[in-house]
């Protein structure tokens, strides 16, 4: 998938160095530091878990590219998850540090919203974030979700504000 600057990929075997890089970063992970990864090994897992919901969903979390000759500059995708029991697509975007304040996130996260209301109208989209991460709070919204209150939860590593794609809320 391309936007106007970036291209979105499944992760490959070569990205496991730019996983680790991006998850063992305690800026990256800063909201969710459930999600820091510190070995290799750790982050080949990562991509495994990844690979497997590719396989068996047909979509998941893409490469984003800057320059498709160069290694990743993040991840953005979409992740099967249940809501109030029923299955949602959970918006997942996390790019490294050094690149971040170009827009990246928020033209990826648009293009996979995109993707998903084109691909997946069936399931609502959702975006899990933290009360304190007003960055990917504005992402959220750049990407055309809404905060829907009455779908905050207790997150795994905090409380979860929750965004959705229709502005009613899923």
């Amino acid at each position: 998938m391309r936007t106007g600057r970036l291209l979105l990929r499944r992760p490959v075997a070569a990205d496991v160095a730019t996983i680790l890089a991006v998850h063992r970063d305690p800026l990256a992970c800063l909201h969710n530091p459930g999600d820091r990864l510190l070995t290799g090994p750790a982050a080949a897992d990562r991509l495994r878990h990844w690979s497997a919901h590719w396989d068996r969903h047909g979509f998941g979390y893409w490469s984003v590219l800057a320059d498709p000759e160069a290694a990743p500059v993040g991840f953005c995708g979409l992740k099967l998850m249940p809501l109030l029991g029923e299955p949602a697509l959970n918006l997942f975007y996390r790019f490294a540090p050094s690149v971040w304040h170009r827009g990246y996130a928020s033209e990826a996260a648009a293009a996979v919203v995109a993707w998903a209301a084109a691909n997946r109208p069936d399931l609502p989209l959702v975006a899990r974030i933290r009360p304190d991460n007003v960055a990917s709070q504005r992402v959220a919204a750049r990407a055309g979700l809404h905060r829907a209150p009455h779908l905050d939860h207790p997150g795994e590593d905090g409380p979860d504000l929750l965004y959705t794609a229709t502005p009613s809320g899923a």
